[in-house]
C-alpha cells in the first residue's frame, strides 16, 4: 500500500542517516547528507507489492555516490598543486613585478610545506638574476636606510612556544657612506606562569658595518640590549628569557659575527639578502621595508 512504502521509505532514509553518522565517527570525516537516487529505487514498489522485503546496501551507497570532504579537500589541493606548478613553469616569461607581487603574496601565508618553499626559492632566484646591482653607493645607502621587516629566512628553525611569541622582527641600517649601523630589534611577550602575557618588551641585537667590495657589508656584532616596555611585569628568569629569543631569531640577526650580507635584490619596498660566512653561508632573509604593506599570516 502507499501509506506501507512511504512509511518503509522513512525508515530506510533514516537507516541511512545512522549509518552515515557511524562512519562519519569511526573514520573522523565530515559526510555531506546529500542522496543520490539509487539506480533500480523506483522499483521498490513492486517489490514491496509482492511482500518481499528490500534491503538497500547502504555501504555501496556512500561509496559509489557519495563524497567526503576529505575527497573534495584532495582534489582542490591537486588543483591548487597544479596551479603552482604551471605558475613556477612559465616564469621566464613573467613580468618582474608580477613575480615579486606573486612571491609577497605566498610569504604572508605559507604553511611549510615543500612545494611552498621550492615556490619561494624559485621566486627569488628569478628576481636575483633579473636584478641590476646598484651602481653608486650614495643611492645604494639611500635605497637601503630605513626599517625593514623580516618577512622570512631559511634559517628559522625554532618551533613556536606556547607561553612566548615575537610580536615583530625588524632591520634599521643607518648608513654612512663606507660605513653604518644595523639594528634587528624583537617585540616580545612572554607568559611565565603558562597563561597570562604579562612580560613583554624589546631585544635589540645592535650591529656595525662596513662596505668594502661592491655592496658587500661586513658585519660585527656589538651588543645584546633586553628592555621591559612600560607596565611590564620583570620575568623572573632572565637567562631562561634571552634563550627563547635565542631560539626565535634567525642565527644571522641574533649573531651576524664574522659574516656579511650581500644585496642580491633591492627596490623601494622589497630587500633581499644572501649571507656569507663560515657558519651561515648562503642563508637568504626577505624583508619588506616597515609600513610598506599589512602582514597578515593566515
Amino acid at each position: 500500500s502507499r501509506t506501507y512504502l512511504r512509511v518503509n521509505f522513512v525508515q530506510r532514509m533514516m537507516q541511512t542517516q545512522i549509518c552515515l553518522l557511524v562512519l562519519q565517527a569511526l573514520h573522523g570525516v565530515a559526510i555531506f547528507s546529500t542522496f543520490y537516487r539509487v539506480e533500480g529505487f523506483s522499483s521498490v514498489a513492486s517489490l514491496h507489492s509482492k511482500r518481499t522485503k528490500c534491503v538497500m546496501d547502504v555501504s555501496s551507497l556512500i561509496v559509489s555516490k557519495m563524497h567526503t570532504s576529505a575527497d573534495i579537500l584532495l582534489d582542490e589541493e591537486i588543483l591548487s598543486e597544479q596551479e603552482d606548478k604551471d605558475d613556477l613553469s612559465d616564469l621566464t616569461t613573467v613580468d618582474t613585478m608580477e613575480v615579486k607581487r606573486r612571491l609577497l603574496d605566498l610569504l604572508p601565508r605559507m604553511m611549510g610545506t615543500d612545494e611552498e618553499f621550492r615556490m619561494v626559492e624559485a621566486y627569488v632566484n628569478t628576481l636575483e638574476e633579473r636584478y641590476t646591482p646598484v651602481q653608486t653607493l650614495d643611492f645604494l645607502n639611500l635605497a637601503m636606510s630605513g626599517d625593514w621587516q623580516l618577512l622570512f629566512s631559511t634559517n628559522l628553525a625554532g618551533l613556536p612556544r606556547p607561553n612566548f611569541r615575537l610580536r615583530e622582527l625588524y632591520q634599521r641600517i643607518e648608513a654612512n657612506h663606507f660605513n653604518g649601523t644595523i639594528s634587528n630589534q624583537a617585540t616580545w611577550d612572554l607568559a611565565e606562569d603558562g597563561s597570562t602575557f604579562d612580560a613583554s618588551g624589546t631585544f635589540t641585537i645592535k650591529c656595525s658595518y662596513s662596505i668594502n667590495q661592491g655592496a658587500r657589508m661586513v658585519v660585527d656584532l656589538d651588543d645584546h640590549v633586553l628592555e621591559l616596555a612600560k607596565g611590564s611585569k620583570v620575568p623572573k628568569d632572565i637567562e631562561s628569557l634571552v634563550g627563547l629569543l635565542h631560539r626565535a631569531i634567525p642565527k644571522e640577526m641574533f649573531d651576524p659575527n664574522e659574516h656579511a650580507m650581500d644585496t642580491t635584490y633591492l627596490d623601494g619596498d622589497l630587500r633581499i639578502v644572501r649571507m656569507t660566512g663560515p657558519r651561515l653561508e648562503g642563508v637568504r632573509d626577505i624583508f619588506i621595508r616597515r609600513g610598506s604593506m599589512d602582514v597578515n599570516p593566515m
